[in-house]
C-alpha cells in the first residue's frame, strides 16, 4: 500500500514539475523570440531615436520610427486607470467582504464576475457608442475618442481583478484580529480599515499588480476608444498605446516596419517585467517588515 502511494506521489510530483518547466520554457521562448526579432530594428533605427523620437510614420516615403508618444501614452493611461479604478475596486471589496448583507453581496459578486467575463471588444463597442459621444458632448470637443476615454474603459476593465482578489485577501484575515479590535472599543469601520486591511495588504497589493498587468496589456478595447493616432499624450486628444501600435499595423507590415513593431513588443514586454519586478520588490519588502 505504501509503495502504491509513493508511486502515485512521485507521478503527481513529476507531472507538476513538467507543467512548471513548460511554463518557464514558454516564457523563455517568448523572451528569446522577441529579443531576436526586435533587436535588428533597434540597431538600424538607433536606440535613442527609437525610444525618444516623437514621430511615428512607418509608411511614409522617409519613414520615422519614434515611439516616445506610445510609451508616454501607455504610462499615463495605465496610471490614470489605476488612480481611478483602484479606490473604487478597493472600497467595493471592503464593502462586499465586511459590510454588505448576504443578498447584496451575492448580487454584486455575480455582477463583478459577469464584468470579468465580458470580452474586450464589447467594452470597446460600448465605449464607442456611449462613452465617446458622452465625452464629446460634455467637454464640447470635436471627437470624444481620446486618452480620457481609454482611461475610463481601462479603469472599468481592471475592477473585477482588484475586487475579487481583494475580497479573497480580506476574508482570509483571522476573525480573532477583528474580535480583539472590537473588544478594545474600536468601531467596526475602524476595525476593518485599521486591522483587516493592513493584515490583508499583501493580497490587496497583488490585486493591484493584476490590475496593472491588465491595463498595460489591453489592446482591442483601447484601440476602439482612444482614436489610435500617434500623437503625444493629451487627455482630450486621440492617442495610440504600445499595444495598439502593434495590433493596428502588424497585419500589413513588412521589412523594417515589421521589425520595428517587434521592437515595440519587446519594449512593452520589458516594461511589464520592470513594473512587476518593482511591485514584487515592494511587496516582498513589506512582508519582511
Amino acid at each position: 500500500m505504501k509503495n502504491k502511494k509513493q508511486v502515485f506521489e512521485t507521478v503527481i510530483h513529476g507531472i507538476f514539475l513538467i507543467l512548471g518547466l513548460i511554463t518557464v520554457g514558454s516564457v523563455l521562448l517568448i523572451t528569446v523570440y522577441l529579443i531576436i526579432s526586435g533587436i535588428p530594428a533597434i540597431r538600424e533605427i538607433g536606440l535613442v531615436h527609437f525610444l525618444f523620437g516623437k514621430t511615428w510614420a512607418s509608411t511614409a516615403a522617409t519613414p520615422s520610427f519614434g515611439i516616445l508618444p506610445f510609451i508616454l501614452t501607455s504610462v499615463y493611461g495605465t496610471a490614470g486607470a489605476i488612480l481611478l479604478g483602484v479606490p473604487i475596486g478597493f472600497l467595493t471589496a471592503v464593502y462586499l467582504a465586511k459590510l454588505a448583507p448576504p443578498k447584496m453581496k451575492k448580487i454584486v459578486s455575480a455582477a463583478v464576475s459577469l464584468l470579468a467575463g465580458i470580452p474586450s471588444v464589447v467594452y470597446g463597442l460600448v465605449g464607442m457608442l456611449v462613452l465617446i459621444p458622452g465625452i464629446r458632448a460634455l467637454f464640447h470637443i470635436p471627437d470624444g475618442a481620446s486618452l480620457l476615454a481609454a482611461i475610463i474603459v481601462l479603469a472599468i476593465m481592471i475592477l473585477p481583478s482588484i475586487i475579487n482578489v481583494s475580497i479573497t485577501a480580506l476574508e482570509a484575515v483571522p476573525k480573532e484580529y477583528e474580535d480583539a479590535s472590537l473588544a478594545l472599543g474600536a468601531t467596526p469601520i475602524e476595525t476593518y480599515f485599521r486591522v483587516s486591511v493592513p493584515a490583508a495588504k499583501s493580497g490587496i497589493a497583488a490585486a493591484v499588480v493584476l490590475g496593472v498587468g491588465r491595463a498595460i496589456g489591453e489592446a482591442m478595447a483601447v484601440m476602439m476608444v482612444a482614436g489610435n493616432a500617434s500623437n503625444m499624450p493629451s487627455l482630450f486628444q486621440s492617442v495610440r498605446f504600445l499595444t495598439t501600435a502593434v495590433a493596428s499595423e502588424m497585419s500589413y507590415s513588412s521589412g523594417l516596419q515589421q521589425q520595428a513593431l517587434f521592437s515595440i513588443a519587446l519594449v512593452l514586454f520589458l516594461f511589464i517585467m520592470l513594473i512587476n519586478a518593482i511591485l514584487n520588490f515592494f511587496l516582498k519588502r513589506s512582508k519582511e517588515e
